[in-house]
């Protein structure tokens, strides 16, 4: 069977969504059945996306798979155009992968449930479209119904304070959403020929001021999402609210359609205002890192305190992004493939947690490791993982983004050894929140007033299922991280090539135009 023109990726994306039709009309009065149906779905899905991967997808090509183009609205130019390379591939399968597991770990949920997997399904489909999709107007529309069931889940299913929390979340990602469409706009009606296609945008001449003015709304919008201070309030809210498989798919693909799009637009699309924004980008990769890990460290909320931990971790993804080399550009696309694991695992241990000891405050916790061994072991091993253990995935990722940074010769050496130092504190910083945070959780004196001990049950082999799944690639990666570089090596390549190929020219321009805003001058690169 020749599957060269098989539309994989309408499949993959309408697969779900179709199926979620169905879950209305289901017979089933405690929700068992409808728990099946959508596990169900979510592994046929992702077995889609597997033999997509295995059959077309080609790791030396940079460019566009799998593409499809059809006209939906010829009136106002949109396309249903969807493909594939280095920098949608490998999250299409994290999406699918961690999706599939968040189905599987919202088993304990009875309230609704055919309302609550309806929006899980449709979240698979609308998160994978935001990976796929080719067309700017279509990003767009993909970026912002993705935002319902998210809403929607956390407003019905979250805690006491849910209601403010996804209120707060979809005015943050809703206010972001107006530069991505005044920008898209801008971008596809510049010049000569009107188009919503990416690849053509990608190639059209931008000015430079054009370019610094659309880099800076795009860095608002994905920056919302990525987080990046000062625009991450939103986040430890949601979390803080949020049930166990929500916090699967914050953590595990919301986070990374903002580091996806910055790679994607202002990577791609803007290299020439890239270049400019480089040293920014390092700057607040930086203050994430430090900001965001004193804050965790200071958190007694146990959900909140992982909320901080993601927020620190995505600063490396900003400082391997400016890096201007191949290693720190594919150390960040590693580095939010390898939170994308850990963070679920995280959030997934928070949340078999609260369910055991009803409380989310590490003063009200203690020594439940000593009832329930299965669990003692898992959070260890997901809490290394966070830390950047040695041959865990996030080790390699932060150790790729450190030596491409310190290679780069975009920057002065002082430079470079400032920021080193700084992200090496975060560095530091982050095996000291995680290893109380374990001592508090596990270790010490049993508070029977407020937990009680005698009736706490140990890991089911649902959970441990669960875990076990995410913590496999996570070795995996850690021990052979080509498995995964790979995929996208070709297409970061190119990307980091096209940048430096920029720059030279740029330099008369930064001299003229930014004379006054010294941190913003074009890199040097030779």
């Amino acid at each position: 069977m020749n599957f060269a023109n098989f539309p994989w990726l309408s499949t993959i994306i309408l697969f779900p969504i179709a199926a979620a039709l169905f879950l209305p009309i289901i017979p089933d009065k405690d929700g068992k059945t409808v728990r099946w149906f959508a596990l169900t779905v979510g592994l046929i899905n992702f077995g889609i996306i597997v033999a997509a991967f295995y059959t077309s997808y080609d790791f030396s090509n940079p460019d566009l798979q799998l593409v499809e183009s059809y006209t939906w609205v010829e009136a106002i130019g949109l396309k249903w155009s969807v493909g594939a390379d280095g920098l949608s591939m490998p999250l299409i399968l994290l999406t699918g992968f961690i999706t599939t597991l968040a189905t599987l770990a919202a088993w304990p949920v009875t309230l609704k449930p055919k309302l609550f997997y309806f929006f899980m399904l449709l979240m698979y489909g609308g998160q994978i479209a935001v990976f796929a999709v080719q067309d700017m107007l279509l990003f767009f529309f993909t970026w912002e119904l993705e935002l319902v069931p998210v809403y929607l889940i956390l407003s019905i299913w979250g805690g006491k304070k849910r209601l403010y929390a996804a209120t707060k979340f979809i005015i943050y990602t809703a206010g972001g959403s107006l530069f991505i469409l005044l920008g898209g706009l801008t971008m596809a009606f510049y010049g000569d020929v009107t188009t919503f296609d990416m690849t053509a945008i990608a190639n059209k001449d931008f000015g430079i001021n054009l370019q610094l003015a659309l880099y800076a709304g795009f860095l608002v919008a994905y920056g919302v999402k990525l987080p990046i201070f000062p625009l991450h309030t939103w986040l430890p809210d949601a979390h803080g609210e949020a049930t166990a498989p929500a916090h699967m798919l914050l953590a595990g693909i919301l986070l990374k359609m903002g580091g996806y799009a910055l790679l994607r637009m202002n990577v791609g699309m803007l290299p020439d205002a890239h270049a400019l924004f480089g040293p920014v980008l390092v700057i607040l990769g930086v203050v994430n890192i430090i900001y965001a890990a004193l804050t965790s460290f200071a958190q007694r909320n146990l959900k909140r305190k992982i909320a901080y931990s993601s927020i620190s971790h995505m600063g490396f993804v900003l400082i391997g992004m400016a890096s201007f080399t191949d290693l720190g550009m594919s150390g960040a696309m590693l580095q939010m493939i390898s939170h994308g694991l850990i963070g679920a695992s995280l959030f997934f241990m928070v949340g078999a947690t609260y369910d055991r000891t009803h409380t989310l405050m590490l003063d009200e916790m203690g020594g439940v490791g000593k009832k329930m061994k299965k669990m003692f072991a898992m959070w260890t091993t997901c809490s290394f993982a966070s830390l950047a253990l040695p041959g865990m995935s996030g080790f390699v990722a932060e150790l790729m983004i450190f030596v491409g940074f310190a290679t780069s010769d975009a920057y002065n050496p002082t430079f470079k050894v400032i920021i080193v130092c700084l992200a090496a504190v975060g560095v530091i910083l982050t095996p000291i929140y995680l290893l109380s945070m374990l001592r508090e959780i596990l270790y010490g004196p049993e508070n029977k007033e407020l937990v009680e001990h005698e009736k706490l049950v140990d890991a089911e082999p649902r959970e441990v299922f669960v875990i076990a799944c995410l913590l496999i690639p996570i070795i995996g990666i850690g021990l052979y991280p080509k498995a995964v570089t790979q995929i996208y090596a070709s297409t970061t390549e190119t990307l980091t090539a096209r940048i430096r190929l920029s720059v030279p020219s740029l330099n008369q321009v930064a001299k003229a135009n930014t004379a006054d805003v010294a941190f913003l001058r074009a890199p040097e690169i030779k």
